[in-house]
Order: structure tokens, then C-alpha cells, then sequence
């Protein structure tokens, strides 16, 4: 069994690795934000009392997302391992997680603010829906949708000083994280190319002999 958790700042890749680790390890991708929306879609007791804040415009409390992490991790899928993103997001989560399940590996995708903020300060959108990067996907004309026509711009949680403050919160949420889990915790350089990105993560799981 592994029971893995994957951290990281906004733009590291992620999501990407994530989906390449499920697929190798065959293992299920539970992400907090996805069981939260499926419990308020499903209106189950935890879903009723999460959409309450999530209504208010508040944050949903520990209590309650420890829960529906509970429930999930319980479920026959989780039995051979999965891997967490999203949670925990801080040390008291990381606390009640330990009563949940056994953590054998925290997989922190390591990048510098500047390489986030370039990553991200570079998405550009369009109103239907496409998505472009002003250095790695560029519109064939700038600013201009190559699909629709429209007018690209950039959201506002992409701009530098948004990501900047998001960042400032990941830090100061991060470092007891990687304290607290110490004994696992394996720090992967994230500014690599894709598939290097995930050697190191599969080489570093292997040497712990989760694989």
C-alpha cells in the first residue's frame, strides 16, 4: 500500500504528474476540491453543511473536509493506496489525517516564484473557452482567439500580484507540512521537462520501495 501526498505551488505541474502516477501505480487521484463538489452535488449530509459556507462565500471548515476525506479514503479503491491533493492544507489537517491513514510518501514539485509567475502571469483566455500561453502556446495572432476570433485576456488569478499573495499563503501553509512529515517527505525539482519530472518522483518512490 501507498498512501502518497502530492504538494505543490500553482504551476508546477501538478495536475500532470498526478495524472501520470495514478495511471502508473493504478492507484485512485483523490483531490479535495472534486470529493467537496461531489458531495454538495449529492447532497449528502457533509455536502449539505460544506455548501453552507461554500454559499457564504466562506471556507469550508476542517471539520467537515476531514470528513468527507474520511469517507472517501474508506471506500475499497483506497485500500491499495491513493494519492491526496489538496489536503492537507495545514498542520491540524495533517494531524487528524494520521488518525485517518498511513502516509508514506509527501511528493513536494519544487519550482521558484519566478518560474510560477511566469508560468501563470502567461495564460491567456478566450471567452469560449480556449486557453493559450503567450510563450508556450501562443495564438497565431497575439491576442487574438485562433479558434473563435475573440479577444483574448488575462483573468485576474493570473495576474502577478494575485499569484504573489497565493504563494505568500502556500509558504507560510507549507513549511509545517514538510516539517510535519519529514520522515517522507521527498522534494522533486519541477522546473525539468515533464517526463524528467517523473523519473525522479518514480526513482525516489522506488528507493522507498512503495513501487
Amino acid at each position: 500500500m501507498a498512501g502518497i501526498i502530492l504538494l505543490g505551488p500553482q504551476g508546477c505541474g501538478k495536475g500532470t504528474q498526478a495524472e501520470l502516477l495514478v495511471e502508473k501505480m493504478g492507484i485512485p487521484y483523490i483531490s479535495t476540491g472534486n470529493i467537496l463538489r461531489e458531495n454538495i452535488q449529492k447532497s449528502t449530509q457533509l455536502g449539505l453543511e460544506a455548501n453552507k459556507f461554500v454559499k457564504e462565500g466562506k471556507l469550508v471548515p476542517d471539520s467537515v473536509v476531514i470528513g468527507i476525506v474520511r469517507d472517501r479514503l474508506s471506500m475499497d479503491d483506497c485500500k491499495d493506496g491513493f494519492l491526496l491533493d489538496g489536503f492537507p492544507r495545514n498542520l491540524s489537517q495533517s494531524k487528524s489525517l494520521s488518525d485517518i491513514a498511513k502516509i508514506d510518501a509527501l511528493i513536494e514539485i519544487d519550482i521558484s516564484d519566478a518560474e510560477a509567475i511566469r508560468r501563470i502571469s502567461g495564460r491567456r483566455t478566450c471567452k469560449c473557452g480556449a486557453v493559450y500561453h503567450t510563450a508556450y502556446n501562443p495564438p497565431k495572432k497575439r491576442d487574438v482567439c485562433d479558434k473563435c476570433g475573440g479577444r483574448l485576456y488575462q483573468r485576474e488569478d493570473d495576474k502577478e500580484e494575485a499569484i504573489r499573495k497565493r504563494l505568500e499563503i502556500y509558504h507560510k501553509d507549507t513549511k509545517p507540512l514538510t516539517d510535519f512529515y519529514k520522515e517522507v517527505h521527498i522534494k522533486i525539482n519541477g522546473e525539468q521537462a515533464i517526463e524528467d519530472v517523473f523519473e525522479d518522483i518514480i526513482s525516489q518512490l522506488k528507493l522507498k520501495k512503495l513501487i
